[in-house]
C-alpha cells in the first residue's frame, strides 16, 4: 500500500510541475505578444482594454505551444471566441483528413438522406 501511495504522490508531483511549467510559459508568451502587438483580434478586429483583456488569447500559428520565438512571428492575438473556432477548424481538418475527405466541397460531401419535414403538410392537416 506504501508503494502505491509513493507512486501517488510522485504522479501527483509530476502533473503539479508539467501545469507549472505550463503556466510559466504561457504567462511568458502572453505578456511579450501583449507588448509587441495591438490589443485587437486578428480575426473580427474587436478592440481590447485592460477591463476586458482576459479575453484576449495568443494564438500559435503552427499550433506548437512549445515555439516561441521572440519576434512573436509565431503568434497571433485572437478574441476567445475567435480563438475557439480556429482549433475547431483545426480538429474538424485533421478528422477531416483521417477519414479520406480531402475537400469539404459539395463533389465530396454525402447527399443528405433525412427529410424531417417530408410528412409536415399530413401533420399539419391533422390539427
Amino acid at each position: 500500500m506504501a508503494n502505491d501511495n509513493t507512486k501517488s504522490a510522485q504522479t501527483d508531483r509530476l502533473i503539479a510541475d508539467a501545469v507549472r511549467n505550463r503556466l510559466g510559459r504561457e504567462a511568458g508568451y502572453r505578456e511579450q505578444a501583449l507588448k509587441i502587438y495591438p490589443w485587437i483580434c486578428g480575426r473580427c478586429a474587436r478592440e481590447f482594454t485592460h477591463q476586458n483583456l482576459r479575453e484576449l488569447t495568443v494564438h500559435h500559428r503552427n499550433h506548437n505551444h512549445d515555439d516561441n520565438p521572440g519576434d512573436g512571428s509565431n503568434w497571433e492575438l485572437l478574441c476567445l471566441y475567435c480563438h475557439d473556432n480556429e482549433h475547431s477548424r483545426q480538429l474538424d481538418a485533421e478528422a477531416a483528413r483521417r477519414s479520406g475527405i480531402h475537400s469539404l466541397g459539395a463533389s465530396t460531401r454525402a447527399a443528405a438522406t433525412a427529410q424531417p419535414f417530408a410528412n409536415l403538410k399530413d401533420l399539419l392537416k391533422r390539427r
